[in-house]
């Protein structure tokens, strides 16, 4: 594949994924999805990523997936 279009692609994955934190998250960030678990006793809190985890992981099979399509042409 070419350098330069890996590159590219890379980034319009990432310019995709900061629009989608900028609409779902409204600047609480992630840990608000679904399965997402935060424990709070006191002055300690334990975040355990769950959903975000998982989200992050479709959407990284999912970019894989395209740029090894797009390297076999």
């Amino acid at each position: 594949m070419n350098p330069g279009r890996f590159l590219i692609s890379v980034g319009l994955f990432l310019i995709l994924l900061g629009l989608l934190f900028l609409l779902f998250f409204r600047g609480e960030g992630p840990g608000r999805l679904p399965f997402d678990v935060v424990i709070s006793k006191g002055n300690i809190r334990i975040y355990i990523f769950l959903g975000t985890s998982v989200l992050l992981s479709l959407l990284l099979t999912l970019l894989f997936h395209i740029l090894y399509t797009l390297g076999r042409k």
